[in-house]
């Protein structure tokens, strides 16, 4: 299984955690990160993730963030295809990280996008830019696998 966590995915295992959703997308994410380091899934990763990482303004959540990248078995380069896509998807109302990381997560054939941005997962609901992987809230997702 391949998977891309967005930013937002990423930064949830250092949110403020007494809210049960937020809570419970973390516990999730590390269900997630757990078969990463079991070697069940494979992680991805693109320099768009890792630009938008560089620019948490928390030194200790952008750490935490890097440390988790650091275990994707591929970072994804931004070329002219994705960066074509992610203007098309920009044009169709996404956000530029968002239409990056789900251009980049396509181009390498993952097989799952996770977020917890609930704009974007809105966005890809309606089909907005035919998105060409599915993307999915960890926690449902997780539920879905049955893990």
């Amino acid at each position: 299984m391949r998977i891309y966590l967005d930013a937002c995915c990423l930064s949830r295992l250092t949110d403020e955690q007494s809210q049960a959703r937020i809570r419970e997308e973390a516990e999730a994410v590390e269900q997630v990160l757990m078969g990463v380091r079991r070697g069940t899934v494979e992680l991805f990763s693109s320099e768009a993730l890792d630009d938008e990482v560089r620019r948490n303004p928390s030194m200790e959540r952008r750490v935490e963030a890097q440390t988790t990248l650091s275990l994707a078995v591929t970072s994804i380069k931004i070329d002219e295809a994705i960066a074509l896509r992610a203007q098309n998807l920009i044009g169709l109302g996404y956000g530029p990280f968002d239409a990056l990381h789900l251009a980049a997560a396509e181009s390498a054939g993952a097989d799952v996008l996770l977020t917890t941005d609930d704009r974007l997962l809105k966005r890809t609901a309606r089909k907005l830019g035919n998105p060409r992987i599915p993307v999915q809230n960890p926690l449902s997702w997780i539920k879905e696998q049955g893990l």
